[in-house]
């Protein structure tokens, strides 16, 4: 995927380092668990439906702790998935900003609803 763009290169080397640092941090650990080795996309998707619902709960109790946990857990799952589909979460993201960055839409009741860009939607 290309990297280039302009509006992502000027997030910090140092923010990078330690992202990516973090990544492999999360790759070694689920190695050593053996996680890539047997776990299923299926199951890991479970697994990330159980942590949202647990952001969720933090989110609805505004517990700061364990909204930072829940996000942290999320994230755990997804470079796990990721792993599981041949992917990064770079490629992933990479993909998700390309999607959004242009997206016209408004603020509904808290959400940000996209316009429709066609009747091929």
């Amino acid at each position: 995927m290309n990297n280039e763009n302009p509006e992502i290169s000027e997030i910090s080397s140092s923010s990078c380092c330690l992202l990516s640092s973090l990544v492999s941090a999360v790759h070694r650990w689920a190695e050593e668990r053996e996680i890539f080795d047997h776990a299923s996309s299926l199951a890991q998707g479970l697994k990330t439906l159980e942590e949202s619902t647990e952001l969720m709960e933090a989110l609805v109790n505004q517990d700061q702790e364990k909204i930072l946990d829940g996000i942290g857990d999320v994230l755990v799952t997804l470079i796990i998935q990721a792993e599981l589909q041949n992917l990064t979460l770079q490629d992933c993201l990479l993909q998700a900003y390309s999607d959004i960055k242009d997206r016209k839409g408004k603020m509904v009741n808290g959400t940000f609803v996209k316009e429709k860009e066609s009747s091929n939607e």
